[in-house]
């Protein structure tokens, strides 16, 4: 069965999402494209093959037109839930971009709205399907190394070089907690099998950044197995950069774990150091489709057979984001935050 997509919010990162992603997976079709921008729709239609009148401005008119199965949502942040709305209301499962939604509690509710309509609805947390992240999940969940203590997550980046006025990155809200640490603090839950009950965040930019808001910070996150996670992130960071999954070192009991995943250039890379004996690399499993194309692969899968659960569903993505809001809480209010 070919999964009937529309695509909502086609943007640069949504024709991204549409020429690279929506495109490249034969197990779709793309049957309309929806954007509130004219201009955005036909940007997009010199990316992606899709006729004139299967392009809409809104997602009410589009669904009203042409038949589809799902709705992948690839909008800005503040879209993301209407659309969901009007997409579960219709009757069709949803993908929606991370972050998921502007609150918990309005994320909580088009979960409950997913619930009662019996339809698909999953959050695209890409960075989850590389092998290194599921190769350290599944070395921990065996407990070979013994228990987690300190993990200590770095990112860096200087993504500062753009020209002020047009780099609408420079301008958004949180730029690094909400843009881009969500993917750190969705991975720590993966990984660690833990859920976070604590957090502490502080917040900078420093006098060269040309971000509006906070582009660098700094966290201690307290989770309910023991683990303590020592978090450090930057967009404006001059030292040498990072994969953009970070650089991780698992401290436990019996070893070191070091871990380097999603890199636009090296593969991902595990190395084991034994408390006795020596560092050996871990071998990785095969990850058949990785980043949002792993995504898109598991929100066919799952609404073929009928699926809404999963590690990558709305219910379980709450948690990413109450660490994502909790983090904000903290730099907000200068103080620790206790995760509901």
């Amino acid at each position: 069965m070919t999964l009937r997509i529309i695509q909502a919010g086609l943007g640069g990162w949504g024709r991204d999402w549409a020429k690279s992603v929506v495109s490249k997976n034969k197990d779709i079709e793309l049957v309309a494209c929806v954007d509130t921008d004219p201009g955005m729709l036909e940007l997009a239609r010199g990316v992606v093959d899709i006729a004139p009148e299967r392009c809409f401005t809104t997602l009410e008119e589009a669904l009203a037109t042409v038949e589809a199965d799902a709705v992948l949502i690839t909008a800005l942040l503040g879209a993301h839930l209407p659309l969901a709305i009007t997409a579960l209301n219709a009757g069709k499962h949803v993908l929606v971009e991370k972050p998921f939604g502007p609150t918990i509690a309005e994320a909580r509710e088009v979960v409950e709205l997913a619930e009662q309509q019996r339809r698909t609805l999953f959050v695209s947390q890409n960075y989850r399907f590389y092998p290194a992240a599921q190769a350290v999940r599944d070395l921990l969940q065996k407990g070979e190394l013994g228990e987690v203590g300190s993990v200590y997550l770095d990112f860096r980046r200087y993504s500062n070089t753009a020209p002020v006025e047009t780099h609408r990155h420079y301008h958004i809200w949180e730029p690094l907690l909400v843009d881009m640490s969500i993917h750190h603090f969705d991975l720590m839950r993966m990984i660690l099998g833990q859920e976070p009950t604590h957090i502490t965040c502080q917040t900078w930019n420093p006098s060269w950044s040309n971000f509006d808001a906070a582009s660098t910070g700094a966290a201690t996150i307290t989770f309910d197995g023991g683990a303590i996670v020592n978090y450090r992130g930057s967009w404006v960071s001059p030292a040498t950069r990072t994969s953009w999954g970070g650089e991780w070192r698992i401290e436990c009991a019996k070893g070191t774990i070091s871990m380097v995943t999603r890199d636009d250039e090296v593969p991902d890379s595990v190395t084991i150091q034994p408390l006795e004996g020596e560092a050996y690399e871990l071998e990785l499993p095969t990850v058949s489709k990785q980043d949002r194309h792993g995504t898109l692969d598991a929100f066919v899968q799952a609404v073929r057979e009928g699926r809404t659960t999963s590690d990558i569903s709305g219910l379980n993505n709450l948690f990413t984001l109450a660490l994502m809001f909790a983090a904000v809480e903290s730099a907000e209010k200068g103080q620790p935050v206790e995760i509901a």
